[in-house]
């Protein structure tokens, strides 16, 4: 089994989706299924149809979060001793070399990337360059967009 890195809060993030997928999702759906049922002929039901549709995904969802917490490598940043160095998990502020544009990213799993909020996966190419930099360092990231060149400002564990 492959482990995959997880931030806590990606954790707490997927146990919430679980529970909330068992404990409303699965029994709104069943009762849709049943009330679908009652109505009779199942052939040209689409209330019932749709409801089992929705089932399957559900159903899917919760195997899948399942899983992901199974092989999951839990991370908790505020834990380890990293001496300044870009980790998983850090929040690394960054200034843009050409421009002088500063960023900010937080290195995560790839469940829990979301650019927007400046969380970037492990595997993108930014989080690469950038894992085991320091405070100081100058970084190249080949960007779909050509290389970029990055100056590590601050990294925080937070």
């Amino acid at each position: 089994m492959n482990t995959v890195p997880m931030t806590v809060a990606g954790e707490a993030a997927l146990r919430a989706e679980l529970e909330q997928l068992k404990r409303e999702e699965r029994p709104r759906i069943s009762n849709a299924i049943a009330e679908a049922r009652a109505h009779g002929d199942l052939k040209e039901n689409a209330e019932y149809h749709a409801a089992r549709e929705q089932q399957g995904f559900v159903e899917g969802r919760i195997m899948e979060i399942e899983r992901k917490l199974a092989e999951a490598q839990v991370i908790d940043i505020s834990r380890l001793n990293s001496s300044g160095k870009v980790i998983f998990g850090a929040t690394v502020d960054l200034v843009n070399a050409s421009t002088g544009q500063p960023v900010r990213y937080q290195i995560v799993g790839e469940d829990e990337a979301d650019i927007k909020s400046g969380k970037v996966s492990v595997t993108s190419p930014i989080a690469r360059a950038l894992i085991g930099k320091e405070e100081g360092d100058i970084v190249v990231v080949n960007a779909p967009g050509g290389e970029i060149e990055y100056e590590v400002d601050q990294v925080h564990y937070l």
